[in-house]
């Protein structure tokens, strides 16, 4: 393994640590996932503690991994945290070859204000990783106006576009109190958005990975496994790397389908509905299936067709019991079709 510092801004004491994992030779790998971690500090330092052991853990699990050491406010204001978060991510994709990446799955991990930097980078930025950890996050105002003014509550811009967003925090943390966590929730699942949300019944705040020779508080003894069930939910969420490269994604979407280019199985009924007669066509096993189960049940087909209508195509053929090839023949014709609603 390479370790590398860089310096993105001298006065302002941004760095950037690469720790890069060798792909050649024995290992016959081209490119590997990467984690970019932003440690916490109330944006007035960056916690040692929430950086380099962070970046240890997804090492192992064979990710490249680079730790963010931001400006903190007697460096600096908003925007800037952000905008170094930018340069980083533009140099990770910059130097994809020489550190060994695969720009496609570069994700990104924060804890409470680096969890609100991490908030931030999936709603409002331009390089938007593909998936965002948000570990006791700062979301809402009171404690993100308390850390520095003028900065935004990440919930509030939440959209489709949204990346996917994992959660871990503690029911008693009292000082980023889980409602942060239970907004942003909210606010995703409002908009479609893929989350997973771990909350754990004590272990306060600052818990970094939860390993005993780092945590301080009393913490219950599955909070640890908040970082292997991060790793897994990645794995999810943009393919899991194996020694064969990545799997497809088995997470039932990375973002709302119904605003995705083209057609799938992951779109909701109620979206497929409005589309053209050629998809509803495609559908026709689905749609007969509804039917003879509202037939069956004396129930009217219109009637179940609203009441599942938030559903995707793939839940309801999957309870109608079609098989998984007649699934996946009907998803592939779909991806060849234009989303012509809610784009």
């Amino acid at each position: 393994m390479k370790t590398q510092e860089m310096v993105l801004h001298e006065s302002r004491n941004v760095t950037l640590t690469a720790y890069v994992q060798e792909v050649d030779g024995e290992f016959g790998f081209s490119k590997l996932p990467a984690i970019l971690v932003l440690p916490g500090g109330g944006y007035a330092m960056c916690s040692d503690r929430e950086a380099d052991p962070v970046a240890s853990a997804y090492l192992k699990a064979g990710y490249q991994a680079f730790v963010l050491r931001y400006t903190v406010k007697d460096k600096g204001g908003w925007p800037q945290p952000l905008e170094d978060y930018e340069q980083a991510m533009a140099l990770i994709e910059q130097n994809a070859d020489l550190w060994h990446v695969d720009t496609a799955h570069i994700a990104v991990v924060g804890f409470s204000a680096g969890g609100h930097l991490a908030a931030c980078a999936a709603t409002v930025a331009e390089h938007k990783p593909a998936a965002a950890v948000l570990v006791y996050p700062a979301i809402l105002k009171d404690i993100v106006d308390l850390c520095q003014p003028n900065m935004p509550y990440p919930h509030e811009h939440v959209t489709a576009n949204t990346c996917p967003c994992f959660f871990a925090a503690a029911r008693d943390d009292r000082t980023v109190d889980i409602s942060n966590s239970l907004m942003m929730e909210l606010a995703l699942a409002k908009n479609g958005v893929a989350f997973e949300s771990h909350i754990y019944s004590y272990g306060g705040h600052g818990f970094s990975t939860g390993e005993d020779w780092i945590i301080t508080n009393a913490a219950c003894p599955r909070l640890p496994h908040w970082v292997s069930d991060s790793i897994e939910w990645l794995g999810e969420i943009m393919g899991k790397f194996t020694r064969n490269g990545f799997t497809e994604p088995v997470a039932a979407c990375s973002m709302n389908a119904n605003y995705a280019p083209v057609l799938s199985v992951m779109c909701t009924l109620n979206h497929l509905n409005g589309q053209s007669d050629a998809a509803k066509a495609v559908l026709a096993p689905m749609y007969a299936g509804i039917e003879a189960v509202a037939k069956a049940r004396q129930f009217s087909a219109e009637g179940l067709m609203a009441a599942i209508g938030n559903n995707t195509a793939k839940e309801i053929m999957e309870m109608l019991q079609m098989p998984e090839q007649a699934i996946k023949t009907i998803d592939t014709a779909l991806h060849g079709m234009i989303n012509e609603l809610e784009k």
